[in-house]
């Protein structure tokens, strides 16, 4: 009879276990044949990995205790210790000392010992399975000895490389190496240096580093059979296909993207109805018509997770055949989309809707920029001839947005901040000339007003028949979150109050009486790092951002398998009206290793595209050493001040041993004070500060003060509650 997981994990669960090696446990289990042993050892090794048994230092078998579980450690980048995520949701913080030589993403042992804020804390007791298998880093020289420092300052070693090893990598330039020895007592970690990327200070050098870095894959790869599959499905909609599809190819349908677009996977039509309400109509690519359940593509697709953009060049999650051509809604052709028409009042609220398997043809590709200028009042003839088969729709779509975004605000949504994006411009070397704050115009904020109705009304479909689902969900901040956002706004000199139960219209109050206040980009920054970050689930705990009961992700299924599978579960039930009992089941089984690993992917995919734009600032700043910048303290530590240039976007330190006292660091207050001349540096203090480093080895930018003292006036502690009051009342 085969040994079953269940079965083992009854045996090591039961009261009589005694704790066992591999060879007592198949002796008590009557294993005498190699097959079966090594059909145990197999089961052993999953039960291990999923945390289920553990195995201690003397190799025996175990069920984990009251006090020790296991999860994947994650670092901080600021070198503030770390978060062990449980496969049971609980997260552990393992301060810098107990982190032992874990390295970031491994699946861990902990020990649980006390509370640290509202989490529980713990040490990390043995290393069950390492994640990284290379390191991208700057190869350095110290002496007789090599070395390679990671890119991700999450890890916290620097890899030893014998000579026999260094692969004809030189001091200076970005390489990749192969971990060949992980850090243990007395030992560096150890690597082999496989490929030379080029120089650190090399442009071209920073895309190959971020792509290995983060184990993507590489831009417009895909695998052989994936390809040839593409392009077998890649054929225009048929007769046959017509005729089962709802027509609006007659329709005033139009694209709103960027200007660099190319997959375009939504479109819009808009109408006023007799009564007076809106017909919204959302059309979105039918990827799921050609990407079926089980091929080359889907299996490739879910691996992705979603499309990686960083800056100029896109690693998609599908081929160009698809993305770019079969599936994207591009001008003057027949495209197959699944078309959600909505009646929405004048007020905001929707009131009817409709969704069918639809064809398409759009009858503009327009951009942000162009509708921008147009809801402007630009009258330039080339422009007005361009969007005159839909100035009348664009003018109703002005009208809709306004009225769906007040139906936001009205409930209580907090995701209208206009959060800064930072656009990195090059010349034709590839070097960074300039970077600019990237602001949001009304045509991008009146297509996100329609796509969110859109991700809303189909989870609510599925939320009210209790059907299997993937969600976006976006939980509650938690407690210490809360706090750590009260203490800034205090810091700033505002005294706000914060409810104990919180709701999104709190937030959304707090960014209200903040408008106009100088430090409002930062406060928004504040606000949205308080905030847990959203991600997918099978399980509906709504959108506290968005204040929404039902979410999803349904509007992107080129770029998001989220969505596609949202688009297959949809398609299912326009056909068949509910599931199956077998359908629920099987469902309810993979749907949350879906979301599970694509929110995963997201988050890869985010970190990528962050730390490509870090680089590019560390870049910029090292081409203007030794000029000055206007600057704002946007924190406070007992090392120094983190300030930010915010025409650029730009941030980095200013130590503390560069200023011109000896500062104490008031934890309360959260201020620097000068012992000898009283002087306060606190968040929101307005400062000229000079770039003394860019190093794209560490990723840090260093500043010092260069503006004159006798622009200051001391002031003293006692006096700063009554300052703060005054600013309040100010603003």
């Amino acid at each position: 009879m085969k040994l079953t997981r269940d079965e083992l994990l009854k045996v090591i669960s039961s009261p009589k276990y005694i704790p066992a090696t591999l060879t007592e446990l198949a002796k008590k289990l009557k294993i005498r044949d190699k097959k079966e042993r090594q059909e145990l050892r197999s089961i052993l090794k999953e039960l291990v990995e999923m945390g289920r048994v553990i195995k201690d230092s003397r190799s025996r078998y175990i069920i984990p205790g009251e006090n020790i579980t296991t999860g994947n450690i994650r670092f901080s980048r600021k070198g503030l210790g770390a978060i062990v995520f449980t496969g049971e949701g609980e997260q552990i913080y393992i301060g810098g000392e107990d982190t032992g030589f874990a390295l970031d993403g491994d699946k861990v042992l902990v020990e649980k010992s006390g509370r640290f804020r509202d989490i529980a804390r713990g040490r990390i007791i043995k290393i069950l399975k390492r994640k990284r298998e290379k390191i991208v880093g700057t190869f350095i020289t110290k002496g007789l000895f090599a070395f390679v420092i990671p890119d991700d300052t999450r890890i916290k070693f620097d890899f030893y490389i014998p000579p026999e090893h260094y692969n004809n990598a030189s001091p200076d330039e970005k390489v990749v190496i192969r971990i060949t020895k992980y850090p243990a007592r007395g030992r560096n970690p150890e690597g082999i240096v496989e490929k030379v990327l080029g120089t650190v200070d090399d442009p071209a050098v920073d895309l190959p580093s971020i792509v290995f870095k983060h184990e993507l894959p590489e831009p417009g790869w895909f695998p052989e059979e994936v390809l040839e599959e593409a392009k077998r499905v890649s054929r225009e909609p048929g007769p046959s296909e017509r005729k089962k599809r709802k027509n609006f190819t007659k329709e005033r349908i139009f694209t709103i993207d960027g200007e660099d677009a190319k997959d375009f996977d939504d479109a819009i039509g808009i109408k006023k109805l007799p009564n007076g309400n809106f017909l919204l109509s959302v059309h979105i690519a039918d990827v799921s018509h050609y990407v079926k359940e089980g091929s080359k593509l889907d299996h490739e697709a879910y691996e992705r997770g979603t499309s990686v953009y960083l800056l100029d060049t896109v690693i998609p999650m599908l081929p160009f055949e698809l993305s770019n051509n079969i599936c994207s809604l591009r001008e003057g052709v027949d495209r197959l989309t699944l078309s959600l028409e909505m009646e929405i009042t004048s007020m905001g609220k929707l009131v009817d809707y409709k969704i069918s398997e639809g064809i398409i043809r759009s009858v503009r590709r327009l951009t942000y920029k162009e509708v921008n200028r147009f809801l402007q009042g630009d009258n330039d003839p080339l422009l007005q001839k361009k969007l005159a088969p839909v100035k009348d729709e664009l003018l109703v779509a002005r009208e809709l947005a306004k009225a769906l975004r007040d139906w936001r605000k009205k409930r209580g949504s907090v995701m209208d901040i206009s959060s800064r994006e930072a656009k990195i411009i090059t010349n034709k070397k590839g070097l960074v000339i300039d970077i600019v704050p990237q602001e949001r115009g009304e045509s991008e904020v009146m297509i996100e007003e329609f796509m969110i109705r859109a991700n809303e009304t189909v989870a609510e479909i599925f939320a009210a028949q209790g059907l299997p689902f993937v969600y976006r969900i976006h939980e509650e901040p938690d407690s210490d979150a809360l706090f750590q956002l009260k203490n800034y706004l205090e810091a700033i000199g505002l005294e706000i109050k914060m409810p104990r139960n919180i709701h999104p219209k709190a937030l959304q109050q707090i960014l209200e009486k903040t408008k106009d206040h100088p430090l409002h980009s930062s406060i928004e920054r504040v606000v949205v790092r308080s905030m847990k970050r959203a991600i997918y689930s099978e399980q509906n705990l709504g959108h506290f951002g968005l204040a929404s009961e039902a979410y999803t992700h349904f509007t992107s299924p080129i770029r998001r398998y989220p969505d596609l599978i949202v688009h297959r579960l949809l398609r299912k039930l326009i056909k068949e009206s509910t599931f199956s009992h077998k359908e629920i089941e099987k469902y309810e089984e993979v749907l949350p290793k879906i979301a599970d690993h694509c929110s995963k992917r997201e988050r890869i995919a985010n970190e990528a595209e962050w730390d490509l734009l870090d680089m590019k600032k560390v870049e910029y700043m090292s081409y203007h050493i030794g000029e000055r910048f206007e600057a704002v303290i946007t924190g406070v530590t007992k090392f120094g001040l983190f300030v930010e240039i915010p025409e650029k976007l730009i941030s980095g330190l200013v130590h503390i041993s560069t200023l011109d006292d000896y500062y104490e660091f008031d934890e309360k207050s959260n201020i620097l004070v000068g012992r000898h001349r009283n002087r306060i540096f606190r968040i929101g203090d307005e400062l000229i500060v000079q770039a003394v480093r860019a190093d794209k080895t560490t990723m840090e930018i260093d500043f010092v003060i260069v503006e004159k003292e006798e622009k200051y006036i001391p002031r003293k502690t006692k006096s700063r509650k009554k300052s703060s009051k005054r600013k309040k009342r100010a603003h």
